[in-house]
């Protein structure tokens, strides 16, 4: 069983038992959230599609470690007018489990 979920302005595809990297999460580790916005379930069979979200079905996420990506580098530069900038970025994220899918 799986279920597509909209969290944050993303997409996700949830399975029970699945970890995913999501935008950081002010919250702490161990604490449950439950996502109503489930956009669709599937399982025995047969998949629930929603307009545009599934009513009553929910996906129960317990939050993990926060992450960070690896550095990115930006370059500007603009030729002749002697300029040059380099900025670096690394994006935070938090690792989150599914612990359980309950659909309609």
């Amino acid at each position: 069983m799986y279920a597509l979920v909209e969290y944050k302005g993303k997409q996700y595809k949830a399975e029970k038992g699945a970890q995913l990297k999501v935008d950081l999460i002010d919250a702490e580790k161990g604490s449950k959230i439950d996502i109503d916005s489930v956009l669709m379930v599937s399982g025995d069979g047969k998949a629930t599609v929603g307009t545009p979200y599934v009513k009553g079905a929910k996906v129960q996420i317990v939050v993990g470690d926060n992450v960070r990506d690896p550095k990115v580098i930006v370059y500007k530069y603009k030729r002749k007018k002697d300029y040059h900038r380099t900025i670096g970025h690394r994006q935070q994220f938090t690792m989150v489990t599914v612990e359980d899918i309950v659909g309609v």
